[in-house]
């Protein structure tokens, strides 16, 4: 699923707040606690930076033509051996969730795959001779929808597209977005053999009451079924996601939700806030807000979720993610290779990605594109013989050089001066004067360290990294209006 930075509607009313140090124990850390003063301060909307600049500040003037000159410009240049990251958007889904915000197309018609598949073979193919030929690509992300939506053979034919048009090199990571509802252990087998060795199941909550109010049934017992066999076809990483903040959710039943994952033993745990926008999404319209846990209660299940992974022996990665010690993200992150790409983190070193399918992002050298938002209107542009897309953004230096910032501080939690001046022969302290200043009451709080030569965020502080990054946005800062994003915490 691509990140998708909205806004999630929350009533603010003083009294919500008196709950709110249910959360110190779980955030406690070495540099102090949060109590209830920081947390109204940081209740505020902020990009989750899957990408600088963010999604909402590309524009329609950059479209095919632009894309293709990105291209050439990637395959004359110095990455034109890098390894790619390739994303491939699945859209289908059999039903709707209520709460859901991604890009898809409800149906039960899989005869609609077919054309789809056709269509994705010709822009791979599109994508083979813009670079001349087959590049090494050692990252594979299905998302969608449900991509489990395409049965087995389906997604025999979209692999061996993808092999004939990109080079997938030995050991690359190649993981699917599974909804339990759809596959067996059978099909887990097929996707092992596809060369899947990654998988990442949408949970959401196991509370049945909960699934019902978001129209999404799924036991327990099932997920335990195919985690189990997962594990036994070798599968070298396994990722939950859930969700706090959805209807009918209680601080108990969402304690209970975390046991039982932490059981399951996952080796990644996604862990995302509802954004409840049913003006801008239609099946979140279906929702009662009336139903919707208050503030206060909802923080009561950010802090019980953080301490029942840490608990259970899970790292804190940044963000919304958690990871076992011993998984590559974790190791990453200690090892100061974490990278961060429009799927969230990654352990891939920073590299282009093609987003192929509707609506999918990918960032070639200096720019981005997105691919049409509507199965018409991607249909018409690859029947045409050209490229999908409909919007993106060439980066200026300034763009270039906050990102190295912003990736910087979401993945590491540093940012070395010295580095950044010899990448951007820029001087530090002048260029970012007025940021460097701004920063001064975020170390007050204790979420960061104003160093000789670097910024440090603080352990409490990475908690919070997106307040911080957002100092150095230059858009942000302009543009107050952040309504489209979702909360920090």
């Amino acid at each position: 699923m691509i990140a998708h930075e909205l806004d999630a509607a929350q009533v603010r009313a003083r009294g919500q707040w008196q709950h709110s140090r249910i959360v110190i124990e779980a955030l406690a850390t070495p540099a102090g606690i949060i109590d209830e003063t920081l947390l109204r301060r940081l209740d505020v909307s902020g990009p989750r930076y899957t990408s600088y600049p963010t999604a909402d500040r590309f524009v329609e003037a950059f479209g095919p033509q632009q894309y293709r000159e990105a291209l050439g410009r990637r395959r004359h240049g110095p990455m034109a051996v890098a390894p790619l990251s390739v994303y491939v958007h699945v859209p289908f889904c059999e039903s709707v969730c209520y709460y859901c915000a991604c890009n898809k197309i409800v149906t039960r018609q899989h005869d609609r795959a077919s054309p789809y598949l056709d269509a994705l073979d010709f822009e791979a193919r599109l994508h083979a001779e813009a670079f001349g030929g087959p590049q090494p690509v050692s990252q594979v992300h299905f998302g969608g929808g449900t991509p489990t939506f395409l049965d087995d053979a389906e997604l025999s034919r979209l692999m061996a597209s993808l092999r004939r048009h990109f080079r997938i090199v030995d050991h690359a990571e190649a993981s699917i977005e599974v909804d339990p509802r759809t596959v067996t252990v059978d099909r887990l087998s097929n996707l092992a053999s596809l060369g899947f060795n990654r998988l990442s199941f949408g949970v959401q909550d196991f509370d049945p009451e909960v699934q019902k109010a978001v129209h999404r049934i799924q036991p327990l017992e099932s997920v335990q079924r195919l985690m189990q066999a997962a594990r036994g076809l070798g599968f070298g990483s396994i990722n939950v996601d859930l969700i706090y903040g959805l209807p009918k959710q209680t601080g108990a039943s969402f304690a209970q939700t975390i046991r039982s994952v932490t059981a399951l033993k996952p080796d990644r745990i996604a862990l995302y806030a509802y954004a409840h926008l049913p003006q801008r999404f239609k099946p979140q319209r279906r929702i009662d807000a009336q139903q919707l846990p208050p503030a206060a209660e909802r923080i009561a299940m950010l802090g019980g979720a953080i301490g029942g992974f840490l608990d259970a022996g899970y790292e804190y990665i940044g963000m919304d993610h958690f990871a076992l010690p011993n998984d590559s993200l974790a190791v990453a992150k200690r090892l100061g290779r974490l990278q961060r790409n429009f799927q969230g983190y990654s352990t891939q070193p920073d590299c282009d990605m093609i987003g192929l399918g509707v609506s999918s992002i990918g960032r070639v050298c200096a720019a981005y594109a997105q691919n049409a938002k509507t199965l018409d209107e991607y249909y018409d542009a690859i029947h045409a013989g050209e490229f999908a897309t409909v919007r993106g953004l060439a980066l200026t230096r300034d763009d270039v050089l906050r990102r190295a910032v912003i990736m910087a501080l979401m993945c590491q939690g540093r940012v070395e001066f010295e580095s950044i001046e010899i990448g951007h022969l820029i001087d530090f302290r002048t260029t970012f004067a007025s940021e460097l200043e701004s920063l001064r009451s975020l170390q007050e709080q204790g979420l960061v360290e104003l160093q000789p030569g670097a910024i440090q965020v603080t352990p409490l502080g990475w908690y919070f990294v997106r307040a911080v990054a957002m100092v150095f946005d230059r858009y942000l800062q302009a543009d107050r209006t952040r309504e489209r994003f979702s909360r920090i915490i």
